[in-house]
């Protein structure tokens, strides 16, 4: 064998073997990436659920409220500002509540390195000087000072649903009914800032926004205890409270409508979820997607705040 030959039969073996080595090295650093920027996302969700409200029904139940009493108060020129004023306020201190929970260990999500402690830390000085600043300009020189009152009946509802919240699954659906009573007290306040009263009408607004918040509150539940039913036998079994509370809720309105305690076009507002309830107990069996029944329960809020709200103008 030639001197020669051993070279020239080695050279293609040692490219091949190079080739390889840099295909090798190219997937690793591929799948090195991919992994890196998986974890950078979960970090990124992360950090973004330890400041950002993860409840998406909670921010219905606090907007459309405050959508209606916004509209119904029909504010003149020189209060809008003070409105919105109070919207900014509001969010903020709706947001507020998340960082804070996160930071002092009250939450599901509790923020457990030196970075998560300080970004929760730095929104929660954010959020409370921005909502500090809009309800000092809002009370400046002894103006909308009833505010006081209706943020006292809020903060009281916080600290009942924190504790009912500690006492698990059992109290959980009293704990979103006291919750609701502090979002939607939205509702009274905007038309209070709105029109400078805070009158019967505003407190008539602020119950129909919680009653038909705690409409939504069991259905959502019983839709979540119901994923296995499929007749009426079954559902009615696990919901016949709520099937047999529509119609005497419906009397209820015509009665209060009658006696003047409401608007009678309050009664339309209502009708939809009312209608929504009792049709599902009859409806053909479907399997349980909670992302659909969540918009399906946000449309189904708009469509009252819009209802609501005409019902209040044109009372």
């Amino acid at each position: 064998m030639f001197p020669g030959q051993n070279e020239e039969c080695g050279i293609p073996f040692e490219l091949k073997m190079r080739n390889d080595k840099n295909k090798t090295e190219s997937k690793s650093r591929k799948e090195t990436t991919e992994t890196s920027d998986a974890v950078r996302a979960a970090q990124q969700a992360r950090m973004r659920a330890l400041i950002v409200p993860r409840e998406h029904g909670a921010w219905g139940l606090l907007l459309v409220p405050l959508f209606t009493g916004v509209v119904a108060g029909f504010a003149p020129e020189h209060r809008i500002w003070p409105l919105l004023m109070f919207t900014v306020a509001a969010l903020s201190l709706f947001w507020l509540r998340t960082p804070v929970e996160s930071l002092i260990g009250i939450s599901s999500l509790m923020a457990n390195t030196e970075r998560e402690r300080r970004t929760a830390l730095i929104a929660s000085i954010l959020l409370a000087a921005l909502a500090t600043a809009c309800l000092t300009g809002l009370m400046w020189k002894g103006q909308n000072l009833q505010l006081l009152l209706l943020g006292a009946a809020t903060g009281f509802a916080l600290v009942v649903q924190t504790v009912l919240r500690r006492l698990g699954r059992r109290a959980r659906i009293a704990a979103q009914l006291v919750s609701a009573i502090g979002l939607t007290c939205t509702a009274p306040a905007a038309y209070y800032i709105g029109t400078g009263r805070l009158s019967e009408r505003a407190f008539i607004l602020w119950a129909a926004n919680w009653i038909f918040a705690g409409n939504q509150i069991h259905f959502v539940q019983l839709r979540i205890h119901s994923a296995r039913a499929f007749t009426f036998s079954q559902k009615f079994a696990q919901g016949n409270l709520f099937l047999l509370a529509q119609p005497v809720f419906f009397a209820s309105l015509v009665v209060a409508s009658f006696w003047r305690v409401l608007p009678a076009l309050v009664i339309v507002a209502f009708v939809p979820a009312l209608v929504r309830g009792t049709l599902w107990f009859f409806r053909k069996p479907e399997s349980l997607d909670v992302r659909s029944l969540g918009w399906s329960e946000m449309k189904h809020g708009v469509a009252f705040g819009v209802l609501l709200a005409v019902a209040f103008i044109y009372s």
